[in-house]
């Protein structure tokens, strides 16, 4: 039977040294530093990404709101909007009223009248055409689209 003195001895070697615990403590120091800096430069990105994902631009006239919040399209009723589906073509058209739509699929190549050059409008795009504007559509992807007439 082993001796209260090997006991105590036996414990103590079961026990870390205080070498090894400021070693695993300045260890797990860096690791949270690390991790640390990790999420600020993650938080950085994604916030970047975030603002380009829902940009708002103006081209020709047009209003682009690329990606909209739920929350737009909400206070906006845009599922309570008329729908509209379109194959791909390419064709004019006038637009009679301002016309707000959102499009849930598809992609279209927009030509303004007056304007050289096109811009896209896509699946996620919430777009304000003005009243009047004179345009060529040419549907690349088929679209779905609600859409709402100002009059």
């Amino acid at each position: 039977m082993p001796s209260d003195s090997t006991k105590q001895a036996n414990s103590k070697s079961n026990k870390p040294s205080k070498l090894t615990k400021l070693a695993n403590s300045k260890a797990v120091a860096v690791v949270v530093f690390l991790l640390s800096i990790a999420l600020v430069v993650f938080t950085a990105k994604m916030t970047k990404l975030n603002a380009q994902e829902t940009s708002i631009t103006e081209i020709f006239g047009v209003k682009i709101h690329r990606n909209p919040p739920q929350a737009i399209l909400t206070d906006l009723g845009v599922n309570s909007w008329k729908r509209w589906e379109g194959s791909p073509s390419k064709f004019p058209w006038t637009f009679e009223h301002k016309e707000t739509m959102y499009l849930l699929e598809g992609k279209v190549k927009v030509y303004c009248d007056g304007h050289d050059g096109f811009f896209e409008i896509r699946a996620g795009d919430l777009v304000e055409f003005p009243k009047g504007m004179k345009v060529t559509w040419d549907i690349i992807e088929a679209v779905n689209k609600h859409y709402s007439l100002e009059k």
